[in-house]
């Protein structure tokens, strides 16, 4: 009796606080899973985004590869495996990397310091402007370049830029870069991005040369449309040969190659199994630079794409 009687004096534990105490647990194990959980997708993200960056450094050095391969092929004294510069593409692989290169001779395309106003003015039309408009903008560059301040018919100085309510007027200079035709009063972003692959400031080629032409820089020359254009790029660069080229233009005239140029644009692109590239746009002038390397870099461009 008297053991019976002390276990039904000893206090019990509340049905309340047994249930808080419960609680308590499942949300301690939860904290504990969500911890845990996202400790995992922290090191799973910086797993992921330093192969991200692997890859990017990779195909990026596989790109310059590209380059320094486009180079040493430029210097090859034997014209049967030196590769054409008319911006044809060249793929192969490198250490199981797809590398893709294009070379265009800069012979081949506009340069705006040289060229004259009927051929800006052909140039234009050529990219969708109407004849009036073309004329306008034409000759707005060729303000924009020369050295005075004397405004031509139809073009624009100082004055009229300020009219325009711009605060700064043209460089009265030869263009530094070809997007400096993004300052020329009229011109357009989307207009310059058409024509942009077409045009240089390094070849001093009042017209460019057919046998190195993009098609950009082809809607420059008389009587030339766009299908022309892209047909006899197509034509051009199923010859395996610039020598002799049987490629003509609408006028008749065939184009051909004219000895070795010194100054070339080369697009390098890489690509890797896991879909991750990368490109790099060069414009390269052959010939010892002060970093030793043999050629110097005048233009250069890049960015990672995956």
């Amino acid at each position: 009796m008297k053991r019976a009687r002390t276990q039904a004096n000893r206090p019990c534990r509340p049905v309340g606080q047994r249930g808080v105490a419960l609680v308590m647990v499942l949300w301690i194990l939860l904290l504990v899973t969500i911890s845990t959980s996202a400790y995992t997708l922290t090191a799973r993200m910086d797993q992921l985004e330093a192969h991200t960056v692997l890859s990017g450094t990779q195909a990026r050095m596989a790109a310059e590869a590209g380059l320094n391969l486009a180079v040493l092929s430029l210097q090859d004294p034997d014209e049967t495996t030196r590769l054409i510069p008319d911006g044809r593409p060249y793929p192969y692989y490198h250490q199981g990397v797809l590398v893709e290169v294009h070379v265009t001779d800069e012979r081949g395309k506009l340069d705006i310091n040289a060229s004259d106003e009927p051929t800006l003015v052909t140039l234009l039309v050529g990219n969708g402007l109407e004849e009036e408009d073309a004329i306008l903008l034409a000759a707005a560059i060729m303000d924009w370049k020369d050295p005075d301040e004397m405004e031509r018919p139809d073009g624009a100085e100082l004055d009229t830029y300020e009219s325009a309510g711009l605060g700064v007027g043209p460089g009265n200079r030869p263009f530094i870069m070809t997007e400096e035709l993004l300052q020329v009063l009229g011109m357009s972003w989307d207009l310059y991005q058409n024509m942009e692959p077409g045009l240089t400031v390094f070849s001093d080629a009042a017209q460019p040369n057919p046998a190195y032409a993009p098609v950009e820089a082809l809607l420059a020359l008389p009587d030339m449309t766009e299908d022309d254009a892209v047909n006899f790029v197509a034509e051009r660069q199923s010859q395996e040969s610039l020598d002799g080229l049987g490629a003509t233009l609408p006028g008749g005239q065939v184009a051909m190659a004219r000895g070795r140029g010194v100054t070339y644009s080369v697009l390098a692109k890489a690509t890797l199994p896991n879909g991750v590239w990368d490109q790099i746009e060069a414009t390269i002038r052959l010939g010892g630079g002060p970093d030793g390397l043999p050629y110097r870099i005048l233009r250069w461009r890049e960015g990672f794409h995956h």
